[in-house]
């Protein structure tokens, strides 16, 4: 379903040595969403872990992806269908928020969760966190998106000492004063809401557009760092850049996404995971069978082993195992 993209409905239909639809879809409900977020670490880190390293210090990036949703909402799925702004024609989707390793060769997503109604960002961070901690990894900078831009989110990450990275997000005159400049600088920012205040590093890296994106004059890019005096505003511009590969992890899924119309969370969530899983599985063959044997820094031969590559063996292997249909029972 995953490498064909297809529904349960059309892979019944498409293969001889393969159960019925009813059948398939009685073992899905099967499924609880709570075993799922318990084991979906273990489901996604089996192969990974054995290649990352323990007491290392690792990039890290926590983001969120929305899988579109034009079905009816109930009380069966109210909890998870969240709204937002339109996109694909529709403004309700299953929302799932990840930690990723951004590092390179190394970037595996860690752990999915289904975002409720209701649950804050903090904590999901909170869950993250706990879980880096568990794995035994170090947290050299954690990179978050603007979503992530509030004093609750602040103080939870210097409660737990994390180095992070956040852009400003450019609302109000003072914001607004201290991101107009002519060169790259550090000052400092008092984020205040109704009943609480915090005193924020901001870091502003100064690029010169010359006609990059269309755009020209200068651009004022503010960062929220916590943990990082010793970078300057060029580092921490570079090293937030990394946090686009997760986007990038993203629309790798969506080529392996399985095809569905369900209401069901638990079913959706598991189809999430497949498809961050087999991401996952492909970097592992890549750094173990793709690599050069040599001192240094690892080196993978990327065309060598492209992701388009890997879904196209596996959907054969399937194509093989299970047998395409090649006779149609006709009707008169």
């Amino acid at each position: 379903m995953a490498v064909d993209k297809n529904s349960i409905h059309s892979i019944t239909k498409r293969y001889e040595n393969i159960p019925c639809e009813t059948s398939i879809r009685h073992h899905l409900k099967k499924l609880n969403i709570k075993e799922l977020i318990e084991s979906n670490e273990k489901i996604l880190m089996q192969r990974p872990l054995e290649s990352l390293k323990t007491d290392k210090e690792y990039e890290f990036a926590i983001d969120y992806t929305n899988d579109p949703y034009y079905g009816k909402i109930d009380v069966s799925n109210e909890k998870y269908v969240i709204r937002g702004q339109s996109k694909k024609s529709t403004n309700s989707f299953y929302s799932y928020v990840s930690l990723y390793i951004i590092n390179k060769k190394e970037r595996f997503t860690i752990s999915v969760l289904p975002v409720e109604k209701g649950k804050s960002k903090v904590e999901y961070l909170d869950y993250f966190i706990d879980l880096i901690k568990k794995l035994n990894f170090g947290i050299k900078i954690l990179c978050l998106d603007r979503e992530f831009y509030s004093i609750d989110v602040f103080e939870l990450l210097r409660k737990h000492k994390i180095p992070h990275i956040v852009p400003v997000v450019k609302k109000g005159k003072k914001i607004k004063k201290i991101l107009n400049g002519n060169k790259s600088r550090r000052e400092t920012y008092t984020m205040k809401n109704s009943k609480k205040k915090i005193l924020l590093d901001i870091v502003i890296d100064v690029k010169y557009m010359r006609g990059k994106r269309g755009k020209k004059g200068r651009e004022n890019l503010g960062f929220v760092v916590f943990r990082v005096d010793d970078w300057s505003p060029q580092k921490v511009s570079s090293v937030y850049r990394k946090r686009f590969a997760i986007e990038a992890s993203y629309r790798m899924r969506n080529l392996v996404k399985p095809r569905t119309s369900s209401k069901n969370a638990t079913v959706r969530y598991f189809y999430a995971l497949i498809s961050f899983l087999l991401k996952n599985v492909w970097l592992c063959l890549q750094r173990m069978h793709f690599s050069i044997v040599k001192p240094g820094p690892m080196i993978i031969k990327d065309d060598l082993f492209r992701f388009d590559v890997f879904i196209l063996l596996i959907e054969e292997w399937v194509r093989h195992k299970l047998k395409v249909k090649s006779l149609v029972r006709c009707i008169r």
